[in-house]
Order: C-alpha cells, then sequence, then structure tokens
C-alpha cells in the first residue's frame, strides 16, 4: 500500500521528456485528400490526444508503452492504427456515409471506465454478463460494486436494485436510451429482459443527460439489445437450476435483403417445484412461469445516411407464491391459506430512427417513438392490486458541432403520455401524465486535459407543472492516466406510490396517504439535487495495469415522498417536511495481476437518513458499509478458440435498520439491527469452440440465509403478519449449470 499511494501522489510531481509523433489528417473530396481540421487524435485507454488544426496537422507526445493511435470526427468512420515508433502519419478518414464493413477485434475488458469521457460512466460488456447465471436484467448486476441487488420481499423471488443508496424508481432505466422500466413495470419490469438478449449496459453515475429525459436523480442504467446483424445466426442458452427453475433462451437472426435483417428472440422460463427449507410453510421461492418474445428488424443505408430499428414484444409472466397448502381455486378470498398470484401481460413496440448527412456528416439526426401497454392483475392474501399503464414517449434529436468536432451540441424536442388505471384494495385511482419538452446540450471535448457537457431543459408536465432541469459533467486530467470528474444535476418525477412499493401488500399493515392537494394520490411530486466528484488513476504494479476509482456522491431531496413504515401497524406516504439525502463514498481497485487474471476490490460507505413523523433516521434496510470482491481467470484459447473460464463474487454487508418501533421488534424477535452478511458466488465456464460451451455455477455458496424471513409466518391473516423484513438470502445455497450454443 506504500509504494501505492507513492505512485498515485509522487507520479503528478515528476516531468518527462517526451518524443513527439507528427501528422496531418485529411479526408477524401472527388479523389482529393482535403485537411481534416478539428479531427481528435488520442492514445488508446489513455487520456493524451490532441486536436487537428485547420490544416489537419497535430503533434502528440509518444511513449513506448504507446501502440494504438486512435483518429476520429463527427461523421467518419473512427480508425485505430498501430505506431511502435515516432515518425511522421498522414492519414484519410472515411465518411461512414460510404463505408464498406470493417471488423476490428481484441481481447476487451468485461467492464471498463472512460478515462476521457465527461460523465462517470461504468461501460459492462456481454462478456461481463457471462460471468454469472444473469437469467435477466435484475441479476446482472451481481458482479459489479456500483449496483446493490436484494430480495424486494420474503416470497415474491423478485430482486430489486440499489445505486447510491436510493432504489430503482430514483434510476433512469432505458433500453437504448429510450425510458422503459418505469411506471406499472418498476417492481418487476427488470425480470422481463433476459439477460441474453442484453448486449452491454452502461451504468451513469449522478445526473445523467438532458437528451433521455427528466426523472433521472441518482443515475441512468441503459441497455443496449443485441443487432440482428452482429448477434449469431442461432443461439441457444438453456438454464436449469437446483431450486427447481429452467430457461430456455433462442435467437433467431437471418438477413432479409441487402439493407433489411431481422431477429426472433424467445425466451421462457419456469418452476414448478415447491420448497420449503426452512420449514415455514411458505413457499422459498415462487411458482412461476414467463413467455417473453421479440421481433427486431434492422435497416441500414450507408449510401444515403439511413439506419433503424423496430421492436415489437410480447410478455406473458405468472407468480405464484405464499403457503405449501395453498390452491388458488380453492383459498383465494378465504382465510383457509394465505397466496399470492401475480399475473402481467405486457406489449411493447418501438422504433429508432437515424440520419446521418452524406454531404455534412457531422449533422445528425434521430427519432425514438415507443408504446407499451402493462397490464397487471394480482391479489396478497386479501389484498387486491391491479394496474394498467398505457405509455407513448416520443424523442427528436439533432446532433452537429461549432466550428470543429471539439464543439459539438445535442437539441431537440420530446413528448410523453402515460395513461394510470389502478385498483388497490377496493379503491379505485385513474390519471393521466402528458408532458412535452424541449433541451439542449453542449459538450467541449479537444482531448486534452479538459472537456465537459453541460445541458438544460425544459418541460411542460400537466401534473409536475412547468420546470427546467439543469444537468453538468466535468472531466479535468492533472497528469497522465488520471480523470478528475465533478456533475450536478437536477431531477424531477412523479412517485406512483403503490406499484413501486408492491411488497407492502404481503403485510398486515393498513395504507394511509397523508394527502395535502397535491397532483398525484394528492401528493407533490419528488424533486432532488445530486452532486458528485469522482477521481480515477491508472498505473502500472509490476508491470501490469492497475486503476483505482474514488467516488462522491450527494443526493438531496427538495421534496420526497417519504415511505414510512415506523408505525408496526400501518404505512404512511406523505410529502417530506425535514431533510432527507444519501451519501455515497466509493473506492474501487481494478488490477490485472497476471495475463488473463483480473481482480476488483471495493468497499462501499453509506449515510442514508430520512426525516420521518417520528423523527430523523436512518433509512431502514440499507448498510452502512459493503465490502465487495470478484476474481475472473481464463486459461489460453486453443486452435478451436476453446478454454476455461473461472469467476468468484464475494460480498459483504454491514447491518441494516429495520424499521418500527424498539419494543415491536422484540415482540417478533427482532433486535433494531439485522447481523451482518457475507455470501460467495462462483461459475467455471468451459468452452469447447467459438459454438459453444457449457458452466456451472452456484450462488450462496456459503448458505448464509436469514432465520424467519417472514414475520407472523405461523397466522399470515394476524396483525404481525410481514414479509418486508429482509435483509440477506432469504434461501440457502442453488447450483446451476448450463449450455450455449451458436452459429455465427
Amino acid at each position: 500500500m506504500k509504494n501505492l499511494l507513492y505512485i498515485i501522489f509522487i507520479l503528478p510531481l515528476c516531468i518527462f521528456s517526451q518524443e513527439k509523433i507528427t501528422g496531418t489528417i485529411t479526408e477524401n473530396i472527388n479523389n482529393e485528400e482535403v485537411p481534416l481540421g478539428g479531427a481528435n487524435v488520442y492514445w488508446l485507454n489513455t487520456s493524451v490526444g490532441e486536436v487537428t488544426d485547420f490544416e489537419g496537422n497535430f503533434e502528440i507526445s509518444y511513449e513506448p508503452e504507446y501502440k494504438k493511435l486512435v483518429i476520429s470526427f463527427v461523421g467518419y468512420k473512427t480508425d485505430t492504427i498501430t505506431v511502435n515508433s515516432p515518425k511522421q502519419i498522414t492519414h484519410s478518414l472515411k465518411s461512414t456515409a460510404n463505408l464498406d464493413e470493417v471488423t476490428v477485434t481484441a481481447r476487451q475488458k468485461a467492464s471498463s471506465r472512460s478515462f476521457i469521457q465527461s460523465a462517470n460512466v461504468l461501460n459492462v460488456s456481454s462478456a461481463e454478463l457471462l460471468k454469472a447465471a444473469c437469467c435477466n436484467l435484475a441479476e446482472s448486476f451481481e458482479t459489479n460494486p456500483s449496483i446493490d441487488v436484494n430480495f424486494a420481499d420474503a416470497i415474491s423471488g423478485t430482486k430489486q436494485i440499489k445505486m447510491l443508496g436510493l432504489t430503482s424508481p430514483y434510476i433512469l432505466i432505458t433500453t437504448e436510451n429510450v425510458p422503459s422500466i418505469r411506471g406499472a413495470s418498476q417492481a418487476y419490469g427488470l425480470s422481463f429482459i433476459p439477460g441474453t438478449w442484453v448486449e452491454s449496459i452502461q451504468i451513469t453515475k449522478g445526473a445523467g443527460s438532458v437528451v433521455n429525459g427528466y426523472e433521472s436523480i441518482a443515475g441512468q442504467i441503459n441497455a443496449e439489445l443485441q443487432k440482428p446483424t452482429t448477434d449469431d445466426k442461432l443461439f441457444v442458452n438453456a438454464y436449469g437450476a437446483g431450486n427447481g427453475r429452467f430457461e430456455l433462451n433462442t435467437h433467431l437472426n437471418t438477413k432479409v435483403s441487402e439493407r433489411w435483417s431481422t431477429g426472433l428472440y424467445i425466451h421462457g422460463n419456469m418452476r414448478d417445484t415447491e420448497f420449503d427449507k426452512n420449514d415455514d410453510s411458505f413457499l422459498d421461492a415462487p411458482l412461476m412461469q414467463q413467455v417473453n418474445v421479440m421481433n427486431r428488424w434492422q435497416y441500414t443505408d450507408t449510401e444515403n445516411g439511413y439506419v433503424g430499428f423496430f421492436n415489437f414484444r410480447y410478455l406473458n409472466d405468472e407468480k405464484q407464491t405464499g403457503q405449501l397448502s395453498f390452491n388458488p381455486d380453492r383459498d383465494r378470498g378465504t382465510t383457509n391459506a394465505w397466496g399470492s398470484e401475480i399475473k402481467t401481460q405486457r406489449f411493447d413496440v418501438s422504433g429508432k430512427f437515424g440520419f446521418v448527412n452524406p454531404d455534412i456528416p457531422w449533422r445528425t439526426g434521430g427519432l425514438q417513438l415507443a408504446y407499451s401497454h402493462h397490464d397487471q392483475e394480482s391479489y396478497f392474501g386479501l389484498n387486491d392490486y391491479n394496474i394498467q399503464h398505457n405509455s407513448l414517449y416520443a424523442n427528436l434529436l439533432y446532433n452537429s458541432i461549432i466550428s470543429d468536432s471539439r464543439h459539438k451540441i445535442k437539441t431537440g424536442v420530446s413528448a410523453t403520455y402515460d395513461g394510470y388505471d389502478e385498483l388497490v384494495l377496493t379503491e379505485s385511482y385513474s390519471r393521466v401524465e402528458n408532458s412535452v419538452g424541449a433541451f439542449f446540450e453542449y459538450n467541449f471535448d479537444n482531448l486534452g486535459d479538459l472537456n465537459f457537457t453541460a445541458g438544460i431543459r425544459a418541460d411542460v408536465h400537466n401534473r409536475l407543472g412547468t420546470f427546467l432541469t439543469p444537468r453538468f459533467h466535468l472531466r479535468y486530467t492533472p497528469w497522465e492516466k488520471s480523470a478528475f470528474r465533478i456533475s450536478a444535476g437536477r431531477g424531477k418525477r412523479s412517485a406512483n406510490i403503490f406499484t413501486e412499493n408492491q411488497s407492502l401488500f404481503a403485510t398486515s399493515r393498513t395504507l394511509n396517504i397523508l394527502d395535502n392537494g397535491g397532483k398525484i394520490y394528492g401528493l407533490d411530486p419528488e424533486i432532488a439535487w445530486n452532486y458528485g466528484v469522482s477521481y480515477m488513476q491508472g498505473f502500472n504494479i509490476f508491470s501490469r495495469k492497475a486503476d483505482i476509482t474514488f467516488d462522491f456522491y450527494r443526493t438531496d431531496f427538495v421534496n420526497q415522498v417519504v415511505v414510512d413504515w415506523e408505525n408496526p401497524s400501518e404505512i404512511n406516504f406523505y410529502n417530506l417536511e425535514g431533510e432527507s439525502y444519501s451519501s455515497n463514498f466509493q473506492v474501487e481497485f481494478n488490477y490485472n495481476a497476471f495475463e488473463h487474471f483480473d481482480m476488483r476490490l471495493a468497499y462501499k460507505y453509506y449515510d442514508v437518513e430520512t426525516t420521518y413523523l417520528s423523527g430523523k433516521k436512518q433509512t431502514p434496510l440499507t448498510p452502512n458499509h459493503r465490502f465487495f470482491a470478484n476474481a475472473s481467470y481464463e486459461t489460453h484459447q486453443n486452435a478451436k478458440g476453446g478454454n476455461w473460464k473461472f469467476d468468484a463474487t464475494f460480498n459483504y454487508l454491514g447491518e441494516q435498520r429495520f424499521a418500527s418501533t424498539e419494543s415491536y421488534l422484540n415482540t417478533i424477535g427482532l433486535s433494531e439491527f439485522s447481523p451482518s452478511v457475507s455470501t460467495l458466488n462462483a461459475q467455471v465456464t468451459k468452452v469447447f469452440s467459438t459454438n459453444f460451451e457449457i458452466y456451472v455455477g452456484g450462488e450462496n455458496i456459503t448458505n448464509v440465509t436469514q432465520p424467519n424471513p417472514i414475520v407472523g409466518s405461523d397466522y399470515p391473516f394476524g396483525t404481525t403478519f410481514d414479509t418486508t423484513y429482509v435483509y440477506g438470502p432469504i434461501f440457502g445455497s442453488s447450483y446451476y449449470a448450463g449450455l450455449r450454443y451458436s452459429i455465427n
């Protein structure tokens, strides 16, 4: 550690003489090479870069470890060339409007951060997703320290995520930058996106971009889906687990014509075996079945600069949980046995259209359109909850530059419509929300020491009013292989109090809304500011690459819809009167210890507090401390592309505060804080060739379980019944196996 600190803090004080590379970047116009001013020239995986002048000339420092020089310009194909020594370089970029296909392959890190991007974005590739079972998007973050994953309750089997100490409603979750997990899909929507459909994930900490809307508070998670033109012609993934869960994924992709390609993506999962390992008379995991089908079309016309994607998706998801003796045909609506069914049908259609001007390639435009119909019918014991949600989304974008590619702008308009119909117990709620907004974002980036992105949007909303949303990100490089970032931004959203907190129905508590005359359930919208600083430093340890990142983010709520569980017999919803905030500190260390072996260590500290009717308290079930460790290794590939892959992930969660009064906790056998929890997951993959592999793994290998996760399970219709006191694994070890087969 002493040597590491020496490297981090002494290196910036050293000044080295450097050799230079000079050159000229051009473009071909009418068979004549014309200088290209404002092109970006930088060394791969560093923050060392320059911008060409008006004559297309550049000069950039050279070190022996620099090997790959990247040359880019808006509207042109980005090229990477190999440089082994200082020399004069002349290179011509090709417009994306007239490109043949070029494929570049290299060993890519499964997850990475950029040294030169202004926002703090973590890129997660499909290789990272394969390190775990990753059956759906909710389970795609098990090997990522920035996202916390835990069960939402003790009966539904649904996993919820948190970022910066805040639950998923405060995270803007998008699919190819179209808001998707929101409204009625907030509770279970992450389980509706199969892991094999995901090509990559981008995780943005703190304020996101104004281009994607005003709802982001803690950050943004964007999932890029597989593309018909780049995905395998045939892909099959079969999965089976010892807890009775089976899944099958099939991708079928074909090229219909020169410009059209299509893909059919089919997912099915089921569990029809009952388990009750803790002998509390309740199923440890729900009985379930899901059919999920997506048809995806891709249109590409490089000659005229057009590209488009069209998606059609249908989902049917059914879950049954409760006591082993529960029979829905016989016991629904009675007190014979406690049970629950959650049935969801969903239909989505969306389109993305892009245009690159062949004559002025730095001018591009895009249109995003999406419609979804979500219908959930459910009951939890004697509590009914149904919701229908129809949603429309449109976003028109225009991108260009000012003078040269150092100055980029994005501007456009967007519109949304959301119609909700809910049945909550015996009461109906209906409302319509619609908005129209405009945004502008400016990005300065000369690939030097400083770049920043500043954006603002103005929206007119029928329930949230007329308001502005500013966002700002800045990156500064004080010295080589470093990145210091700051960000700030404002978010505003409607709180869908029932669908976002569906676990409340699996309790005996009464529901109260302390109405103050607001326009959403009688409550006001949520407003928060998020601020963040981050520092990333890359260096070498024993000639192997390493990096360390320090993040600190704070979210301050101007208004929040408080979900108050502090009274053991009721749940109260009301507008914040006092202070509510979330402070999060994280340090992450990545090290390539030797060839094909990567390790990641992280520590996180949370300080999340809210003012309740009973006073200011730590937010329930949020640990102050978390430690994370991941190690992965793969052997050298043989002639057929085969090898072995090994991965292990360790998580430690510190104690977490339980809600409700101390006297009540003593009555039900709980102290004020939970014990700490440690879990270990591991997976081994045998790759036989580029077309076939098998994998086996285990979750919660240490067999840690939370005793009595369901309070009052012996009398589920009594006054103490509650399934929400979940702080760790609710069942023991689970082992799984699967196979992947593809035809390229």
